[in-house]
């Protein structure tokens, strides 16, 4: 069973006199930031010029280069998104890795791939929130917080630990309860859930039932309610209390359609072809394929993304969000 560790397990007077320098002030960083610093830590950012440097400024942090935040801190806690990772720690954070340093992120990709080589003399440790940015710090705001993960990668001082589990106490994770990881469990599962299950597996089931009913001439804004609209209602359910919870509130129609269909939609050549995705994964042969496709200016990503903008069950969408307006 993999160790769950709460508000006891955890110390924030760890980072006593100590400075985390978060470097990228996007909506994990912030989110981040802005806890960590209701808690009592010293925080600074890194950050380059841009917007988000100005909104640091305006929500009253001190902010600086990457590289003077990487120079001043004892955790630099690198929030960028992940093609960054490699290029940024190269140019403005390795120099000022020494000894008795923390190395930290909330997601392995960079550290697993070796896109990032920390030297052994420093702490390397992920602090991960299971949660978007908006509701972490909704749940931290409410007096309370959302899942989290922690590990360590190299324990060079001996309280790397320690030091993970105070910036998870000083987010609210660990009064949800924080899971205790590696850094493989961590990028593997995550990378697995984004592509087969929650983004991949699910915009692609959402979009495929969408065009069977408008191909078979039912209205778009109908099709668009039932596969796209009543999933939020139906994953809030599950959220909530599970599956079980899920069908005892739906009809007994609904029910019986889940068992009766579901299995002929979903079949076991489905989960085999999840299987290679997961081997991909492990391999790193999808980290390499993203990394170059990011190196050349990430054209088929943005591609995708304009085609995505274009397709019938986003215009539909944009239609029908635009009726709940006032």
């Amino acid at each position: 069973m993999i160790k769950i560790l709460h508000d006891k397990d955890a110390d924030v007077a760890i980072l006593k006199g100590k400075t985390v320098a978060v470097v990228g002030y996007g909506s994990q960083g912030s989110a981040q930031a802005l806890c960590m610093r209701d808690s009592g830590v010293n925080v600074i950012i890194g950050s380059i010029k841009d917007p988000s440097y100005d909104k640091a400024v305006s929500d009253g942090f001190e902010v600086m280069s990457i590289s003077d935040a990487a120079a001043k801190a004892d955790v630099v806690h690198i929030l960028l998104p992940d093609e960054f990772h490699g290029p940024v720690y190269e140019k403005d954070i390795k120099h000022h890795m020494k000894g008795g340093k923390a190395l930290s992120c909330s997601h392995g990709f960079n550290i697993v791939y070796k896109q990032i080589l920390p030297p052994d003399d420093v702490d390397v440790i992920m602090v991960a929130p299971k949660s978007p940015a908006t509701e972490e710090r909704k749940a931290y705001l409410a007096g309370f917080g959302v899942p989290g993960l922690v590990a360590v990668r190299n324990n060079a001082s001996g309280r790397a630990l320690e030091i993970a589990l105070a910036m998870a106490k000083s987010m609210g994770f660990t009064r949800a309860g924080c899971l205790e990881c590696t850094f493989e469990q961590e990028t593997y599962e995550d990378l697995f859930g984004e592509q087969n299950v929650l983004c991949g597996g699910c915009v692609d089931l959402m979009k495929a039932g969408f065009e069977v009913l408008v191909e078979a001439g039912y209205p778009p804004e109908m099709a668009y309610f039932e596969c796209v609209h009543e999933l939020k209602l139906i994953v809030d359910l599950i959220y909530e209390g599970g599956i079980q919870n899920m069908n005892a509130v739906i009809s007994n129609t609904a029910e019986w359609g889940e068992y009766y269909n579901g299995p002929k939609i979903i079949t076991p050549d489905v989960k085999e072809r999840m299987k290679e995705s997961l081997k991909l994964i492990e391999n790193g042969q999808f980290a390499k394929e993203w990394l170059a496709e990011s190196k050349n200016g990430a054209p088929n990503l943005l591609k995708r993304r304009e085609e995505l903008g274009k397709h019938p069950v986003e215009v539909t969408g944009k239609r029908i969000r635009e009726m709940f307006e006032r």
